[in-house]
């Protein structure tokens, strides 16, 4: 905690509001455990899994059955790294495409889709039948997105470079949409100190604004009866819970239970003076100490 005080005062007094625990806040501050997904689309799980486990340790994650953590980090050595058979991904976001849950065959959107992890694994569940949309706003990382698309032999994508909010024209048009967006990356924390030393109040407000744009136009975007699925990497309840009462707010929207194998912390249902609906109980908030993963956020939405 003194570390943190020092870095970013600010961060700790809005944080601490949320979770005193000793063990969120050591954990905040480790490094995370090493995790991979293996890539059904090259070759069978199980044939993958034994070549790994002739090299390295291998613990299954328990809400993704190709999810894995590994006891490594120089992934640039690994060959099936470089043959396209596994995706060094944060285990925690793994959850959004799972809970998304595509199915072969039907028409969805990744709104916010750059460097790749989800899409590729979205193909993966889809086993690259249907067709995917994946956006991204900025040139450079559609870039990354398309060579990882390659080297990871998905099919069944084509590439937009939009502000997200351009697919609203698109009325009642996907099956479903994965909103993935972009937030202050309070879950990043533990890849990197830079996103606790760039973290300020300034930014959680934009992004909130920004954020709920975007899940106004992924909501419209969806047909009847389509799942959108939003989530985030950090903790703040403003580009959260905020995020999804203003959507239950502003249209029908209907939230669903989440329900996979993991550990949660309850969400926010007030915070700073604002309250939010109780359905948003409904949501899958994670802190780091939960699962030892990435902190993160989760929301699954019908359209009637």
């Amino acid at each position: 905690m003194e570390e943190v005080l020092k870095i970013n005062r600010s961060f700790y007094e809005r944080y601490s509001q949320l979770d005193e625990s000793k063990e969120f806040w050591n954990l905040l501050l480790t490094p995370l455990r090493q995790s991979i997904r293996i890539n059904t689309l090259k070759a069978p799980l199980d044939y993958v899994k034994s070549r790994l486990e002739e090299k390295y340790e291998l613990e299954p994650i328990p809400w993704v059955k190709e999810g894995f953590f590994i006891n490594t980090r120089e992934f640039g050595k690994m060959i099936e790294y470089s043959l396209g058979l596994v995706f060094p991904q944060e285990a925690s976001s793994m959850i959004p495409p799972v809970v998304l849950d595509p199915k072969p065959g039907e028409l969805v959107l990744d709104m916010a889709a750059a460097p790749g992890a989800k899409t590729t694994q979205l193909a993966q569940r889809m086993e690259n039948e249907g067709c995917i949309i994946a956006n991204d706003m900025k040139k450079w990382r559609v870039n990354v997105l398309i060579a990882n698309l390659n080297r990871f032999g998905v099919l069944n994508t084509k590439v937009t470079v939009k502000d997200g909010a351009y697919f609203s024209r698109f009325e009642n048009t996907f099956d479903k949409v994965l909103l993935d967006a972009p937030c202050s990356s309070v879950g990043m924390i533990r890849k990197s100190f830079k996103f606790l030393n760039d973290w300020s109040m300034k930014k959680v407000i934009m992004y909130s604004n920004i954020q709920k744009k975007l899940i106004l136009a992924a909501y419209k975007a969806l047909k009847p009866g389509g799942i959108l699925v939003y989530s985030t990497c950090t903790i703040d309840p403003f580009e959260n819970e905020e995020i999804v009462d203003y959507l239950l707010r502003k249209t029908d929207a209907k939230l669903e239970k989440i329900n996979i194998p993991l550990k949660s912390t309850p969400p926010v249902l007030e915070f700073e003076g604002r309250k939010y609906s109780e359905e948003v109980k409904k949501c899958l908030r994670l802190h780091p100490e939960d699962n030892n993963t990435e902190a993160f956020f989760v929301a699954r939405i019908r359209k009637p």
